[in-house]
């Protein structure tokens, strides 16, 4: 059972500032989804295989190949600043 202690100290470390209203309003909703919380802990899941999600999904990633690329001279004809085989960028302090 939630408490509007709890509430507060929370509240406390979230550094929000709540109404009178909304502590209270924050109370009765917590201790409901704990109290929904202390019924999904009590069932039976000893026969539930676990799965990694909860949706049939498949990986749909592609193999990686090996394809064609730029080559680095390609790749540094465009760059505004180059040293040799690299892109100057500007320094970040």
């Amino acid at each position: 059972m939630i408490d509007r202690k709890d509430v507060e100290y929370v509240a406390w470390l979230a550094r929000l500032d709540l109404s009178e209203e909304e502590k209270e309003r924050f109370t009765r909703q917590l201790d409901n989804v704990l109290e929904h919380a202390q019924k999904i802990k009590s069932l039976d899941t000893s026969e539930v295989e676990p799965t990694p999600h909860v949706l049939p999904l498949k990986n749909v990633m592609r193999d990686d190949e090996i394809k064609p690329s730029l080559s680095q001279e390609e790749a540094l004809s465009n760059a505004p600043h180059r040293e040799g085989a690299y892109f100057v960028v500007p320094r970040i302090l």
